[in-house]
């Protein structure tokens, strides 16, 4: 067992259905296999959903397929969900997780009254750079390998809000510029920006996280804190 830093290039491990899921029913989500060969998970109100889609091939981000979709909704009879965030393959289990638990302590799930800046200033906190030519809606981590962004909703993204020209949240990690992604997330435009920052949080927190496995192309860019 490897602990290693940064978070954002340390990969899921192989094991993002199992600790989201395990986080999740933890919460006391309920969990159901569909007729896809997912797996839905929804809070006790039936006002927050997650779902582990990778096995439905539902579309990809960066070139990389979406592995968990998490939404809400208004009301628990609602058809519609309110906002979606999408996560592939890859992504650091652990600030999907954080998310996960702002999203379930959250009172009311599909609206929020903070500004963008609550984004880039939690990941200020934690030592990312603003980009000097976008200083209001991207940040980078002070080795330019991972960064969040304020921009166009990606196409696939699905958002209740109907208007064109839709900006979201995007956040990304490569191991070096211009290398393949190593996971890609997209929020839609309506997620509250508070949980857009609990997840930038914890992606950009300098504690280090355990790993039997890393990424292949980031092993030059980690350092291993310990081993166990």
């Amino acid at each position: 067992m490897y602990w290693v830093t940064p978070r954002h290039l340390a990969g899921d491990d192989g094991a993002l259905a199992e600790r989201i899921g395990d986080t999740l029913t933890g919460l006391g989500w309920h969990m159901w296999p569909t007729s896809r060969h997912t797996l839905l998970y929804v809070s006790p109100d039936g006002l927050r959903g997650a779902e582990w889609i990778l096995a439905a091939y539902p579309f990809e981000l960066g070139g990389l397929s979406v592995a968990w979709q998490l939404s809400a909704r208004p009301h628990a009879a609602s058809a519609m969900t309110e906002w979606n965030a999408y996560f592939t393959a890859g992504v650091p289990y652990e600030a999907l997780a954080d998310l996960v638990v702002a999203l379930d302590a959250r009172e009311v799930p599909d609206a929020g009254f903070e500004g963008p800046e609550t984004v880039l200033n939690a990941v200020g906190a934690q030592g990312w750079i603003r980009d000097v030519d976008c200083p209001h809606t991207t940040a980078m981590d002070p080795g330019f390998s991972a960064t969040v962004s304020l921009g166009l909703q990606p196409p696939l993204v699905q958002d209740a809000d109907a208007h064109p020209d839709l900006m979201g949240w995007q956040a990304w990690a490569e191991s070096v510029l211009g290398a393949p992604y190593l996971w890609c997330a997209s929020f839609s435009a309506s997620v509250p920006h508070d949980l857009v920052a609990a997840f930038a949080s914890s992606l950009a927190s300098p504690v280090p996280v355990p790993r039997r496995t890393v990424p292949k192309s980031a092993e030059g860019r980690l350092n291993v804190v310990r081993r166990s």
